[in-house]
Formats: structure tokens, sequence, C-alpha cells
């Protein structure tokens, strides 16, 4: 719970104030969050990239930091605006079979809805300029 609380007061103090352009689909996880009820909420691109979770980000600080830096490094050797490269991003973090260094070197699919939603975060904000 500590995390959870401590990974909204960082969201909230590294928020650009963008709001994330809205997934083409929602699809709904077969798994839940420990503490709530209700299904996952799964947005997943046109090009079958999960873009968003309805989960809150549950990651500490420090792996913030760490998705962000990790997310932040990708993109500055890619070409292009870095808000158009989150996609390209997370597909690539999802694709790992090993885990990148933006998820803890833990794949994709092993990830809990809660950390997959603090990767996607993480990058949206290296987009942004804003880890920190």
């Amino acid at each position: 719970m500590c995390a959870v609380a401590a990974s909204a007061l960082l969201l909230a103090g590294c928020s650009s104030g963008k709001q994330a352009a809205p997934s083409s689909s929602l699809k709904p996880s077969t798994s839940t969050s420990p503490a709530a009820t209700v299904p996952v909420q799964v947005g997943v691109s046109p090009g079958g990239v999960t873009t968003s979770i309805s989960a809150p980000a549950g990651d500490t600080e420090d792996e913030y930091f760490q998705a962000c830096h990790w997310a932040h490094v990708w993109m500055s050797g890619q070409q292009g605006d870095p808000h158009t490269l989150v996609e390209p991003y997370l597909a690539m973090v999802q694709r790992s079979p090993t885990g990148e260094n933006g998820t803890w070197h833990i794949p994709w699919a092993k990830l809990t809805p809660e950390r997959q939603a603090g990767v996607i975060v993480a990058a949206q904000a290296a987009a942004d300029g804003g880890c920190g």
C-alpha cells in the first residue's frame, strides 16, 4: 500500500499535465489487482501493444526512476519525437523474452498489472522529459 501511495505522489509530482491519447481498444484482462475486485482494463493499440492498464502503478520510487531512465536512454538512441517513440518502446519491452532494463529484467508477461502500469507511466514520463 505504501508503494502505491508513494508512486501516486511521485507520479503527481512528475506529471506534465498532458493526457495520453486514448487507446484504440480496451480489453478486460483475466487477472485482477489483489486489492481490487474489478477486472483490470487493458488498452491495446492497433499494432497489438499494451498502451494502458487501469491498475494503479505499483512500483517503488527507485523502480520508477529505473524504468523511466531506461526508457529515456532507449528513446535517446532513436530518431524522432520521443512522444512517437512510447509505443515502439513498449512494443520492444513487451516482446523481450528475458525482460529489459526498463522492466527490471522481468519478461512483460510475468509482471503484475500494477508493475506493467508502472512501466507504461514511466515510458510516458520519459517522453515528457520527466525522469527527474
